[in-house]
């Protein structure tokens, strides 16, 4: 099948190459011509395993291509999908300019029927939207379809090419055909296609970023609540997670949830709700109780140390919101960054993959390591934020050597009191008592 992509961001970049992995011819369109150009040479804008060796290999087998001209893509393509941006606004709602010019871009380039395909996180009713401004702009006829993404960042590809479930939003019989065409070889292990209206296939993604927002902030006021009457929110959350309506996922405790999707979607929950007349109280919550949590190591620092921190310097492990990714979007460490700079420390940060993007956010503020160990020189404390497998069994005795104080804060609970005890650590993690050498 012939499709074109719209939007080479997260989405539309994983969608794209995984549909032409599978056979498909596709097309993958931007208006930011450096960035088609880069990616037409190899170079790759995110960073996601898997995903450079898959364009890579179906770029030279022909069937994934890149180009800046919409109109040329949408009239070679059938089934032409929009995956650009729906940045929050400054009130809370999904900004869907972008959806909507390209909508109307399609519509203005179209020589026969096509299957419009909605990608991007939008509210309830956008895909009418879509519909309307398309069908005022051209007489040839065409379906519109809501087909949300459930996308971790870091396990992307292996989301699209082995997802949970695929939801299409449509009434047209013949675009719902289509799509489980397109989809087919995805769910060969009977997965389900599950169709639905478009409006709720819109409210299905949003739901499912909210339950799961929900989950981490509930587990982390249990971790604070844990932290003042002396048990574990370890044994707790293995006690709940048992629990066969609950289960283990998303029921890790740590410094809060960040990223693309969820602060976002959220946001745009909420003042959907406020646009109906409803007041969502519970998702309310969760987002101010995230908000408090991004800066829960910075109040255990400010505990030990002190409320002034000038002329201390602390080490920093970890930026993107969460590991296998490069992205630092409503990241806890920004928040975290920012509150120790504020109280006058000096920071020392690594990552794997994140350093430029925090050199773009905080410039010469701060310092950047390529080597985790070369962030603890001197340093009077490592924060640990984001749980990347190179940090869970690092080299203690090293550590201990480098440090100037053995303190450490572990916001993601990656390694076990007692041991860092035994080790000679202070230890102060999330939602257990905090440690100090025996």
């Amino acid at each position: 099948m012939r499709l074109c992509v719209v939007g080479t961001g997260y989405v539309g970049l994983v969608a794209g190459t995984c549909f032409a992995e599978s056979g498909n011819d596709v097309v993958c369109v931007d208006i930011d011509a450096e960035k088609i150009a880069r990616l037409r040479e190899g170079v790759i804008p995110i960073y996601e395993p898997g995903l450079q060796e898959l364009i890579k290999r179906n770029v030279a087998e022909g069937r994934l291509s890149f180009t800046t001209d919409l109109a040329a893509a949408v009239r070679q393509s059938l089934v032409c999908y929009i995956a650009v941006g729906t940045p929050q606004g400054d009130n809370g709602a999904a900004d869907l300019a972008a959806v909507i010019r390209v909508a109307a871009e399609i519509a203005g380039a179209m020589d026969g029927y096509r299957v419009i395909v909605n990608k991007s996180t939008v509210p309830v009713g956008t895909a009418e939207r879509v519909r309307q401004v398309v069908a005022s702009r051209t007489n040839h006829p065409f379906d519109v379809v809501s087909n949300p993404e459930f996308l971790k960042e870091g396990a992307a590809v292996e989301d699209f090419m082995k997802p949970d479930r695929v939801v299409i939003g449509s009434d047209s019989p013949r675009a719902t055909e289509l799509m489980k065409e397109l989809y087919s070889p995805f769910v060969r292990t009977e997965r389900p296609i599950l169709i639905m209206s478009a409006a709720s296939a819109e409210m299905t993604k949003y739901a499912a970023n909210a339950m799961l927002a929900a989950r981490i902030s509930l587990m982390n006021e249990f971790a604070n609540l844990c932290e003042h009457v002396g048990a574990d929110i370890t044994d707790v959350r293995r006690g709940v997670g048992f629990d066969q309506r609950i289960g283990h996922y998303f029921l890790f405790p740590g410094v809060g949830y960040g990223g693309s999707c969820f602060p976002k979607d959220v946001k745009a929950v909420i003042r959907s709700a406020t646009e109906h007349g409803l007041e969502f109280k519970l998702l309310q919550a969760v987002e101010e109780v995230n908000e408090r949590q991004k800066r829960t190591l910075v109040d255990k620092i400010m505990a030990h140390f002190g409320e002034y921190l000038r002329g201390m310097r602390f080490a920093l492990w970890g930026l993107a919101f969460k590991p296998r990714t490069d992205d630092m979007r409503e990241a806890p460490a920004v928040t975290i960054i920012d509150a120790l700079l504020q109280a006058g420390a000096e920071v020392h940060a690594h990552d794997p993959e994140a350093l430029a993007e925090a050199q773009r956010l905080f410039g010469d503020r701060i310092h950047y390591h390529r080597v985790n160990y070369d962030a603890l020189k001197d340093a009077d404390a490592l924060l640990v934020v984001t749980e990347w497998n190179e940090f869970r069994r690092p080299d203690f005795t090293r550590m201990r050597q480098l440090m100037k104080r053995p303190v450490i804060f572990d916001g993601r609970n990656i390694y076990e009191p007692k041991e860092m005890r035994d080790l000679g650590f202070v230890y102060y993690s999330v939602g257990r008592p905090p440690v100090k050498p025996s």
